[in-house]
């Protein structure tokens, strides 16, 4: 007599209902080495990760044969961290690896070095990370006439138009008239408010700076108790920024003011004009009265650096 297991049909449906759930932890078994690649970052880490992920734990035979060409370093080549291939060093800015035998962020390029300035990050609010810096900060002039804050930028420069053949001219400044980096915008403003006009110079020798108002033949502020003048070095090296300040102003105050700067080589001057409204005109146009108000935004304070060079 043939036997009966009863229990046959049972262990059926219960391999039967327990497939589906089989085929899932396959899928995410297979998935896994997906889901193991970093998550999205900032390019510094995501090329960190991909160079782990390449070089993974050990060096491979060296073969220089198969390396690929590095193109478009403007920071220079340096070694990849076996030693073998070539790649674009880090510019200056980007983030480094402080320990040189660490190869996560990358190597700093030709007269770059890793630095970790705490002191500036924290001014900032920002946590302190080490970055490629310039060993030197002195100034130089450019085969092109342009001044460079120092070697690194120059040489950025040159690997960014090598058909240029951009070299060093001299140590120090371009000698130069004065260029007006940021012009005097004209403004509109109501009796009894401050106007305010600024004006940012580069030059080497250093540039002076005035104001004057057309159809007067005098350097404000002149003797007038309600205009004032100041000056600044900076905010970069060879730059001098000047504001003219006009308290409560008046209808006598409406014209064109010109800021001039003048050197040994030259002179340049930028005009603006200055628009003033008593009130009763400001509510026949019915726009709302506000504190300043210009025709063109100024962004140079937001952009200005702290540090002074006088």
């Amino acid at each position: 007599m043939p036997q009966v297991h009863a229990g046959l049909p049972a262990i059926r449906a219960t391999a039967a209902s327990t497939r589906p759930l089989m085929l899932l932890l396959l899928g995410l078994w297979t998935l896994a080495p997906a889901r193991a690649k970093p998550p999205p970052a900032p390019d510094p880490l995501r090329r960190g990760w991909q160079r782990l992920l390449a070089e993974g734990e050990a060096c491979a035979p060296c073969r220089p044969g198969e390396c690929a060409t590095p193109r478009g370093c403007l920071a220079g080549r340096v070694r990849d961290a076996c030693g073998c291939c070539w790649e674009c060093a880090n510019l200056e800015g980007q983030l480094c690896d402080l320990d040189p035998s660490a190869h996560f962020y990358g190597r700093c390029g030709e007269q770059l070095e890793c630095r970790l300035d705490v002191g500036d990050a924290l001014s900032r609010g920002e946590v302190p990370e080490p970055r490629c810096a310039c060993r030197t900060q002195r100034p130089l002039c450019g085969s092109d006439g342009r001044t460079y804050a120092q070697i690194c930028r120059l040489r950025e420069a040159a690997r960014a138009q090598p058909d240029v053949n951009l070299t060093v001219a001299h140590p120090g400044p371009c000698e130069s008239e004065p260029q007006i980096l940021s012009q005097p915008h004209d403004v509109w403003n109501v009796t009894g408010q401050d106007v305010i006009f600024g004006c940012e110079v580069f030059a080497y020798p250093m540039a002076s700076i005035e104001w004057r108002k057309d159809g007067l033949d005098i350097q404000l502020p002149g003797d007038d108790p309600h205009i004032s003048v100041q000056f600044r070095g900076g905010p970069q090296r060879f730059e001098v920024t000047s504001w003219l300040q006009i308290q409560a102003v008046r209808p006598s105050d409406e014209g064109t003011y010109r800021c001039l700067a003048r050197n040994a080589l030259g002179q340049v001057e930028a005009p603006a004009t200055l628009t003033v409204l008593t009130p009763e005109q400001l509510n026949s146009t019915g726009m709302p009265q506000q504190q300043s108000l210009s025709l063109a935004p100024e962004e140079e304070a937001g952009n200005e650096e702290s540090e002074d060079y006088y």
